[in-house]
């Protein structure tokens, strides 16, 4: 008895074992992105034994880290162990026994076996239909009496019909069975276009149950797989109107699975995946001397445990303004939510966290998905800058005043000008001015026109010197409806040589830079008005040297 007792204690702990793993795919459910990973949270369900028993959650990101991984489930299970891999079990997921797919295999296998039976037995009707509509003609030679002939023609009509009858009933038949293959073939195949992209990674997870049932598992990681870049739109309509700026992120995922009604949250600082504690320590104050982009969030964002809801902003402000006036006329009555109604942002200090409501959809391909964040409107002063001698062109500039208000990063900025778009830019928030300067492209409505005064200009000998003198008129002309200030800028050479020398002989009120040569001019011009401005210098030389101009 003892020797039989353990045997069956020895199958049964075998039985135990080899067990299969229960397989589940978890489903994405929200994504925190930073500037160099993300930490994704997975949700998912998995019928277990009571006892111990492995799990393998199918559909996390194809590279994670693994020290990260959190695993979240009931108090009556226990977590034991976790394991990733992108290649657990690789012969499960390439042949058909997969247990993932081997149930929708099973199914084709017995439809095919339908269909092949159907399509043997309608061949078989259809043989027959030809062989009695070959033998239906009576030749001369047959002696028939009209009972036996009646009963002739009665047996070709009715088997016939019922020929017919089995034929189309077999072509229904036929017709549901292929609509059922299509649809479990459909499954076995990862479409892109209507299926969400599945992952190879797997976390094996070892847990230990008191109760039988299904359980909710909740899984968190970070991968480095994603990142965002925060870019902007700024759109100015008139001059000495605040900017519209819009706060936009550009996501990047190539994780492998694909985040489908994600709810997204954006933070511009580094994914810290340390488990210490944190510590103060004594905060010195001092100059800036880096100018890189890991210098930004040290300083750029004001502490404070608040959190912020965006501002609703008025209908005409909006870029869809047109569109939200007309449902508005429509529905009176009618509530329009853009999505500064969706988005929160937290403040800390070192960081700034958007937090979006709205699901988004950013497929696994590594390209960039736009994501709107914000509209704010940003005051700012405008003016003209424009250098003749290199180019003649006007150049219209923003500065911004305590520009660390808005929570603005470095990124890349769309400029759209009273409705046309000027172009591009960038945006550095770290630099050391105290405003920020910004240009709005050129202006085509300035004209401006540098010419060499001839009859002012010349060169003279003297004995072994030689006198350069050079004039220069500078005109501008205001073709536009409102007033414009603008700077211009020339200047003239620096010396580097005791033996050459140069005096300004003319500045024509203009500001002279001694150290660099630059003279600056602002200048007020009214509309239609045109402004012309002189300046001119003098280069004693050696006569027979040529001067590198």
């Amino acid at each position: 008895m003892r020797k039989i007792f353990l045997t069956v204690s020895i199958f049964c702990c075998y039985v135990v074992n080899a067990q299969k793993p229960v397989f589940t795919q978890a489903k994405i459910e929200s994504a925190r992105v930073y500037a160099n990973a993300a930490e994704l949270k997975h949700k998912t369900t998995a019928q277990v034994p009571s006892g111990t028993s492995e799990i393998v959650i199918t559909n996390v990101a194809n590279y994670l880290n693994e020290n990260t991984i959190q695993i979240s489930v009931p108090k009556y299970v226990t977590v034991m162990s976790v394991q990733f891999s992108n290649a657990y079990l690789e012969e499960y997921d390439s042949n058909v026994n997969s247990p993932l797919i081997k149930p929708v295999r099973d199914s084709l296998t017995l439809l095919k076996l339908q269909l092949s039976k159907i399509e043997s037995l309608s061949s078989s009707d259809k043989k027959t239909i030809e062989l009695l509509d070959k033998n239906q003609q009576i030749s001369n030679s047959q002696n028939f009496s009209v009972a036996e002939l009646s009963k002739l023609v009665d047996y070709y009509k009715n088997k016939r019909t019922e020929l017919n009858n089995s034929l189309d009933n077999y072509l229904k038949q036929e017709l549901e069975l292929n609509e059922k293959i299509k649809v479990l073939e459909g499954k076995l195949t990862l479409n892109e276009a209507a299926a969400e992209n599945l992952s190879k990674g797997k976390l094996i997870v070892n847990v230990m149950s008191n109760q039988a049932g299904n359980i909710p598992v909740e899984v968190t990681y970070l991968t480095d797989r994603a990142r965002w870049i925060p870019n902007y739109d700024f759109r100015i309509d008139k001059i000495n109107e605040p900017i519209q700026m819009l706060y936009k992120a550009q996501v990047i995922q190539n994780t492998g699975v694909d985040w489908k009604n994600v709810k997204l949250s954006l933070t511009s600082g580094l994914a810290n995946a340390n488990t210490q504690a944190p510590k103060l320590d004594t905060w010195f104050l001092d100059y800036n001397k880096k100018n890189d982009y890991d210098d930004v969030v040290t300083y750029l964002y004001r502490s404070t445990s608040k959190p912020h809801n965006i501002a609703r902003k008025d209908v005409e402000s909006r870029p869809n303004a047109t569109y939200i006036q007309t449902l508005q006329n429509q529905v009176p009555g009618l509530q329009i939510s853009t999505l500064d109604d969706f988005t929160q942002f937290n403040e800390s200090q070192l960081n700034v966290t958007f937090d979006i409501d709205l699901p988004y959809n950013i497929i696994s391909n590594g390209k960039p998905h736009s994501v709107a964040l914000k509209e704010i409107k940003i005051p700012a002063t405008y003016s003209y800058v424009a250098i003749p001698k290199l180019d003649l062109n006007a150049y219209l500039t923003a500065k911004i005043k305590d520009y660390g208000n808005y929570n603005i990063l470095p990124g890349e900025v769309n400029v759209i000008f009273e409705d046309v778009y000027v172009g591009k830019t960038y945006i550095n928030p770290n630099s050391n001015n105290n405003e920020l300067q910004l240009s709005l492209g050129k202006d085509s409505n300035i004209a401006i026109s540098r010419t060499l005064v001839s009859d002012k200009s010349g060169t003279k000998m003297l004995s072994s010197r030689k006198m350069q003198d050079f004039v220069y008129e500078i005109s501008v002309r205001n073709n536009k409806k409102t007033p414009i200030e603008i700077v211009l800028e020339d200047q003239i050479p620096i010396s580097s040589s005791t033996d050459i020398e140069v005096a300004l002989t003319d500045k024509d009120g203009g500001n002279v830079n001694q150290e660099t040569g630059k003279i600056t001019w602002d200048l007020n011009v009214k509309p239609n008005e045109t402004k012309k401005i002189r300046f001119g210098y003098q280069i004693k030389s050696a006569k027979d040297k040529i001067l590198d101009f």
